[in-house]
């Protein structure tokens, strides 16, 4: 499957918003200055009706810093066995409280309680690609 569209509805079906509520750990692709990856293991959310995925790290981590420094486009991968989705979008880094808190109880709603870290920023990511077969591993049951 890949989708791109100007609203998040079409990408994000219900086979994909459930994989996206499933335990698993993902990828986060940045761009380094150079245009070489910078790929990293993190937890991610998604919030299916903005088409926001939240990814919680330091400020000064090289992914906040990539983002930071106009390398925004990114990807996020998820694999579970033989379903995976890849979330292309632009990300901004969010450093306000709101944007924190909130991101924050995302994160403690999929995975645990994040460790207290008064450096914590937000890469929100605004989807605009979807990659994968989340769809078809984890959507509805169809008649045939």
């Amino acid at each position: 499957m890949s989708s791109t569209a100007d609203s998040p509805a079409p990408l994000l079906g219900p086979g994909l918003v459930a994989f996206f509520t499933e335990r698993h750990l993902a990828t986060l692709t940045t761009l380094r200055a150079d245009g070489s990856p910078h790929v990293v293991p993190v937890g991610v959310t998604l919030d299916p009706a903005t088409g926001t995925a939240r990814v919680i790290t330091s400020g000064t981590t090289a992914k906040a810093r990539h983002v930071r420094d106009g390398q925004s486009r990114v990807a996020v991968c998820q694999v579970d066995g033989a379903c995976w989705t890849t979330l292309e979008g632009t990300a901004v880094v969010r450093d306000d409280a709101a944007s924190v808190a909130d991101a924050e109880a995302r994160y403690a709603a999929r995975y645990r309680q994040p460790r207290e870290n008064p450096a914590r920023v937000v890469l929100e990511i605004s989807v605009d690609r979807v990659l994968g077969n989340a769809e078809r591993h984890r959507g509805p049951a169809t008649e045939e």
